[in-house]
């Protein structure tokens, strides 16, 4: 799976689960800044993507970002 694939996988998951538009999400979309997720949030989005993704993430504080969430799947994706 490309990172191109992984990205729009990620933002179709933040778009559902934050009620945003295609054009908010972006690789330097900060996770908590940019889109207010709090850690219940961030968690919601963190099961949903190893759901998608058929992956286990590790608590993630290093995720601050879609590109660092990205680079976190495609890590174990392409594993």
């Amino acid at each position: 799976m490309t990172e191109a694939e992984i990205l729009n996988k990620v933002t179709e998951i933040l778009v559902d689960q934050f009620d945003l538009e295609d054009g908010e999400v972006k690789p330097e979309t900060n996770l908590t800044e940019d889109i207010d997720a709090d850690s219940l949030d961030l968690f919601e989005v963190l099961n949903r993507v190893e759901d998608d993704f058929d992956i286990k993430l590790a608590v993630a504080e290093e995720i601050q970002t879609v590109q660092d969430l990205v680079n976190k799947v495609a890590a174990q994706v392409n594993a």
